[in-house]
């Protein structure tokens, strides 16, 4: 059996594709299939495109109810489930947050004058939902599936790729990464972990039969102001404010969006973001604002 890889650009960064199979003709039309499956995703939930459904419920918030099928109504599903899993710091209508901010650093951190009102049009709870129908309750609120479309995504394509005959198969989106049935020649994939202040740079290697891995982290989408703090995209749905707790968090979990959900909510949860990763019973490995390394069995320091 061979090994087959494919290379591509998508969901807003590099993504990869490896499956063992002998045919290569096998392996480029699994290949086809599953990009386009990604390309749907990210066209039908992206924030960016105005066509997209999100940009449809959004541009109707405070008004119109939005028409939304099946798999629609499962995504506000999960983001439900997020929401109440982590006591409402999962909050898919805290995009909204980022009107305030620039994470290029063209303009400083908006001051709380700024983030009052933002703040006042975050909440699930004015997300009504009427059937198969959904409204935003507010004029001016924002769904937002980017806490978890890029993981629906991985698991679509694994799931699709797998029904398609291939046993031995890693899906990497951007970052967030599922694998099944380890190598063909037997072996685990080995997933490499960025490390959070040095490019290029592999802080730890994570042998995976199967699973999820995915990360969270202060580095990529971020700026550093005057006074040298550091100002990232992952802000909390209370405060407006960036995750300062952690310089990134990674977890390995069965499902690409329960490890992304809770990478996501641990970013977010200070200093008992441990003791509660630890009680979903997931492997994790997070380093903090001081570049300490923390892990599922707490091995280390970095």
């Amino acid at each position: 059996m061979r090994l087959h890889r494919e290379v591509f650009t998508a969901m807003g960064g590099p993504c990869e594709l490896q499956v063992g199979l002998e045919d290569p003709e096998q392996a480029r039309r699994a290949f086809g299939a599953a990009q386009e499956e990604v390309r749907r995703i990210e066209t039908k939930y992206s924030r960016y495109r105005e066509d997209s459904l999100l940009s449809v419920i959004n541009a109707r918030a405070g008004h119109a109810w939005t028409d939304c099928d099946d798999e629609t109504l499962r995504l506000l599903d999960l983001a439900h489930q997020l929401h109440d899993d982590s006591g409402g710091l999962f909050d898919a209508t805290s995009g909204v947050l980022r009107r305030a901010w620039r994470f290029d650093g063209s303009r400083p951190a908006p001051c709380a004058a700024e983030l009052q009102p933002l703040l006042g049009l975050v909440n699930w709870g004015s997300v009504r939902r009427r059937g198969a129908q959904v409204r935003l309750e507010k004029a001016g609120m924002e769904l937002d599936f980017g806490g978890f479309g890029k993981e629906y995504a991985v698991d679509r394509v694994a799931a699709q790729l797998q029904a398609a005959g291939v046993g031995h198969g890693l899906v990497n989106l951007a970052g967030d990464i599922r694998v099944w049935g380890g190598r063909p020649d037997g072996g685990p994939w080995q997933l490499g972990i960025q490390h959070p202040r040095r490019p290029g740079v592999v802080l730890a290697s994570l042998p995976l039969h199967e699973g999820a891995l995915a990360s969270s982290g202060d580095y990529e989408r971020c700026f550093i102001d005057a006074a040298g703090q550091r100002h990232c995209h992952i802000l909390h749905p209370r405060t407006g404010r960036p995750a300062y707790a952690w310089q990134s968090v990674s977890v390995v979990a069965p499902l690409a969006v329960m490890a992304g959900g809770l990478c996501t909510v641990a970013m977010l949860m200070g200093a008992d973001a441990p003791d509660w990763l630890n009680s979903q019973l997931v492997d994790f490995l997070a380093v903090d604002a001081q570049g300490q390394l923390h892990t599922s069995n707490q091995r280390g320091a970095a």
